[in-house]
């Protein structure tokens, strides 16, 4: 072992420290002490409290307990081994180390037992080409059962180790998707890689996966001689590093589940592995494809999205447009139109870069004041529009372009471009008013300080960093130390608005002091969600084309050739359709967002009630999230303020997420009428194509899980799904399948996209009080299916009735109303003509509220034999002359203060439509002998004269308090109920 263990130290295969003392005190061999620095490498990079130098002596100082902790990895993962010793050997070690005095020690023996109860899969056993074991280890744990491990916990997580590379790979499920990082931060990038994937988790609520993140650093530290020496040491530790990724995943041939080679699996099967580009691996997707095309991995080149056969983002611009399209929201709600006025800009990063460059090439009306990056601080205090304009564009398609390359004679006056290695700038005049700054020179990071709060419209980040963070935060917490000289507060800010295309520029707790002071923005993940937007589709579709040709006839190579070669032709022909589903998904998740701010409904105590609600059922973890406790809450509800848009992401984001995991297994997934959410994950020329293959898609179930539950969440918002669910007890499921028929009957898509067509046509406030007017009648009439028509298995028998109906309805009215009701319609449409809206979209909009009992009056109609007309005419005379729109509304306007009163609130609005439509069912059975509806009336309030006297003094009286609430409202309907 000596001898061995010297020859690998010395050939590099394995590092020289203190844990070879191993080979000979505890008669190791190199491989195994090797195994050993792997598990405390780990350790370091979990926040373990030990030093390595301490754990490495504390295994020396208990030999016998380092080679019975190798002894039970062995019995658990070499393959072939008898499980039989697992127990006694486990038992051995639990009381050795009860037998350890020395707690620190103690501590040590624990984490590494721990390390392997919590493993699931290594490749320590596998063989490499040459039929030698490998020098480089993957473990795959579950970290949920590792004490101590930082939160918050994925569900999966893979650790690769080797003399010249160490890296983690952190899943947040069996599905998940996420970039790989050739991180700089040797010392924690595991912590770094942790803060990315709390973020894409969030991020990937608009995709099939659920959220992963790998990064990886290179441990060989002797110089290079150039750039391109040190980028061969970055590509070999990649390469080793998703080599060692795949050698533990499980892979499918034929449609059947292949295991890993000589891989003992202590978990369930788990072939879904993808991976995508991100910081320093721009460029290494075909390596990785390459490498999975070795292994026989079945994605194929859909392993690793952006390769030279998928779609090139920064080509497509498509993450920088992405969040462009949370910019235009932002200014829309201002009145300004960025693409049509000029507007102000801070920048973050360089043109040389995807989302900084393509971003600051989106409008020709960008006036870009002063930008910085790593090297440079560039400074253009009154740029002309046109001209700069044009110069980015140049810049942007100059390769390797940095901000020195600017052509000095178009920076406007006192402007210039600064090395950030300089001691001291001298601000010019026009520099001191562009920045609002009172000083006469400062240094780089002051000035980059200064320039980050500067009263600009715009705040645009497409670098790397974290250069903003709250008042209560400290520069440590933020965990970013090359930047805390020159990070600001948030509350210190001026600009209007902020645009994240890049990643973690901001704490979560500065875009919610940055919210709550009046500054409009989201969050990095809803922001810059369309580049893992964009890499889900392109693997989506890639799956369903590797289904096709695997369905195909055997071809001869240069028929397989040609085939390969019409397959790229045909990803690069959709590109432009891949881009306009995934802007549109950031369109509506962005119109969403705004709609629950702006919604006078949803308030502190609802937000606190659907955050309880996700706690309970999603993984929800305020703390981890930044997300006010109750208390918070109520204070901030008394000081009149009202969740800030971040906060609103983090719950959307999660009920999204809620909503997949769960709606995967929903019964009704393969019913006809929802066939074409499935289709709307797909370009439609592909669907035109491969519709059935589409049908029969692997990944069938989660696709449409994911496409509904953004559909839904997008158009309805998420307090929406969480409020029906607890006002009616019903399940997600059926919550959710209401919804869908609701909508369909009511033919509520084709309004929200004439909604939507009026951006920039109209005031933004009048969409969203349209918005939420439609998404009002769609709840009223979901939560009606909900109590009145038990689940079907087939929604299109279902829906056929109702959606017949409503478009009967919706062609009558106004006519049949009471005159007072007709008037009420005719003031509400020429107001919303007056504010712009067509008028056919204003006669639709002004009918919205007329439509509410639609399913409750097309149910009765046919069950008394009458016309719908006639119906809806009874229904609205007798709430007309009872005043029951006014109690409606009165019942609508009482603020809960409880989850058992928001229930109460609930079935008392359904029990007042209820009453009114059997007050009006009860008339017209009673009046059959009379013709004419205005005599049915008349008769029948007659003969009903001493109990409709009765119920309007209980309303009298209820009307002369001052504040009325549910008791004495539920008193009202029970007198209302005797009338009835």
């Amino acid at each position: 072992f000596f001898e061995q263990a010297f020859y690998a130290i010395w050939s590099a295969r394995v590092e020289d420290d203190s844990y070879n003392a191993l080979v000979l005190n505890s008669g190791l061999s190199w491989r195994q002490a090797a195994l050993l620095r792997a598990l405390g490498a780990y350790l370091k990079q979990i926040r373990f409290d030990y030093s390595q130098g301490f754990i490495a002596e504390t295994l020396s100082s208990h030999p016998k307990i380092s080679s019975d902790l190798i002894e039970l990895f062995t019995a658990l993962f070499q393959p072939n081994k008898s499980k039989r010793l697992v127990a006694k050997v486990r038992t051995r070690i639990v009381k050795a180390i009860d037998g350890v005095s020395n707690l620190s020690e103690d501590s040590v023996l624990r984490a590494y037992l721990g390390l392997i109860d919590a493993m699931l899969r290594t490749n320590f056993f596998q063989l490499g080409a040459t039929g030698e074991l490998k020098d480089y280890f993957s473990f795959k744990f579950e970290p949920q059962r590792i004490e101590g491990v930082p939160k918050p916990l994925p569900k999966f997580e893979i650790f690769v180790y080797s003399s010249k590379v160490e890296g983690v790979h952190l899943r947040g499920g069996k599905v998940a998707r996420g970039g790989l990082r050739w991180s700089d931060r040797r010392e924690d990038y595991r912590t770094e890689v942790l803060g990315l994937v709390k973020a894409q988790q969030v991020k990937n609520s608009v995709i099939v996966p659920v959220g992963a993140k790998g990064g990886f650093v290179v441990k060989d530290a002797t110089p290079v001689a150039n750039r391109a020496e040190f980028q061969a040491r970055g590509i070999r530790a990649y390469e080793t590093f998703i080599a060692g990724l795949l050698d533990i995943t499980d892979n499918l041939k034929d449609g059947m589940l292949v295991p890993p080679d000589r891989v003992v699996r202590l978990d369930e099967d788990d072939p879904y592995l993808v991976v995508a580009a991100d910081k320093g691996t721009a460029t290494f997707s075909d390596i990785a494809n390459g490498i999975a095309a070795s292994y026989g991995f079945w994605l194929g080149d859909g392993f690793a999205s952006g390769g030279s056969n998928g779609y090139d983002h920064k080509a497509m611009g498509i993450t920088a447009k992405g969040a462009w399209i949370s910019v235009q929201r932002n200014f829309r709600e201002r009145g300004i139109d960025i693409q049509k006025e000029e507007f102000s800009v801070i920048g973050i990063g360089d043109m040389s870069g995807d989302v900084f460059g393509n971003g600051m090439l989106l409008s020709a009306k960008t006036l870009l004041r002063g930008a910085f990056n790593h090297q440079h601080i560039f400074v253009d205090p009154t740029p002309d529009a046109a001209a700069s304009f044009r110069e980015r564009r140049r810049l942007f398609k100059h390769s390797g372009s940095s901000w020195t390359d600017y052509k000095s004679d178009l920076i406007s006056r006192g402007g210039g471009v600064f090395e950030r290695s300089l001691k001291f700038i001298v601000l010019t005049d026009e520099m001191r008013i562009a920045f609002a700054t009172e000083a006469k020179s400062l240094t780089p990071d002051q000035l980059i300080s200064a320039m980050l709060k500067a009263p600009v419209d715009l705040l645009w980040n497409g670098g790397i960093g974290t250069y903003v963070k709250s008042v209560t935060e400290s520069d440590a917490a933020v965990g970013d130390k090359a930047n805390d000289s020159l990070r600001v507060d948030a509350r210190d800010l001026r600009c209007k608005t902020i645009g994240e295309g890049g990643n973690l520029g901001m704490t979560q707790l500065s875009r919610i002091e940055f919210g709550l002071k009046g500054g409009a923005s989201f969050t990095d993940f809803i922001d810059n969600s369309a580049g893992v937007d964009c890499s889900d589709h392109e693997v989506n579709i890639k799956i369903l084309l590797n289904e096709v040709a695997n369905k195909a006839p055997t071809r001869s190579a240069k028929a397989q050739a040609d085939a390969e070669a019409q397959r790229s032709v045909l990803l690069e022909s959709m590109t432009e359709e891949v881009a306009a589903l995934v802007l549109e998904n950031n369109y509506r998740q962005v119109q969403t967002l705004a709609l629950s701010f702006s919604d006078p409904e949803l308030g502190c105590k609802e937000f606190n009630d659907l955050v309880g609600f996700l706690e309970s059922n999603a993984g929800l973890d305020r703390e981890i999230e930044f997300l006010p406790s109750a208390e918070q809450l109520e204070q901030r509800a008394n000081a009149r303020l009202n969740p800030s848009r971040p906060e609103l992401a983090v719950a959307t984001s999660y009920m999204k997420m809620y909503l997949k995991a769960e709606l995967v297994t929903a019964s009704y997934l393969k019913d006809p009428l929802l066939q074409k959410h499935l289709f709307k994950a797909f370009p439609e020329s592909l669907v035109a194509r491969y519709a059935d293959a589409i049908d029969q898609h692997p990944l069938r179930n989660e696709l449409m899980a994911t496409q509904l539950a953004n559909y839904l969440v997008n158009r309805v918002g998420a307090y929406f799904v969480f409020e029906l669910m607890a006002g009616s007890s019903a399940s997600l499921a059926d919550v959710v399948r209401a919804s869908i028929l609701a909508i369909e009957a009511l033919d509520a898509e084709s309004q929200w996209q004439s909604i939507e067509s009026l951006d920039y046509s109209v005031a933004s406030s009048y969409q969203d009080e349209t918005m939420l007017a439609l998404i009002k009648l769609v709840r009223d009439a979901t939560r009606w299916l909900l109590r009145n028509r038990p689940a079907t298995e087939d929604l299109v028998v279902e829906i056929k009735p109702f959606a017949i109906g409503v478009k009967a309805m919706v062609a009558m009215l106004p006519a049949g109303l009471p005159k007072n009701l007709e008037k009420k319609f005719a003031a509400n449409k020429d107001a919303l003509v007056k504010a712009g809206l067509p008028k056919e979209l204003a006669d639709s909009v002004a009918k919205y509220s007329f439509l509410a009992p639609v399913f409750s009056l097309i149910d009765v109609s046919q069950s008394v034999s009458e016309s719908l007309e006639t119906m809806i005419s009874t229904y609205y005379l007798i709430g007309d002359a009872l005043r029951l729109d006014w109690l409606g509304e009165l019942i609508s306007g009482v603020t809960p203060t409880n989850s058992w009163e928001s229930r109460l609130r609930a079935s008392a609005i359904d029990d007042l439509a209820w009453r009114q439509r059997v007050l009006a069912k009860k008339l017209l059975e009673e009046t059959r002998s009379q013709k004419g509806l205005s005599k049915r009336v008349d008769a029948w309030f007659q003969s009903n004269a001493f109990a409709i006297s009765r119920t309007k003094s209980v309303f009298s009286r209820l009307r002369a308090e001052k504040t009325p609430d549910l008791a004495m409202i539920t008193v009202a309907l029970r007198e209302l109920k005797r009338l009835a």
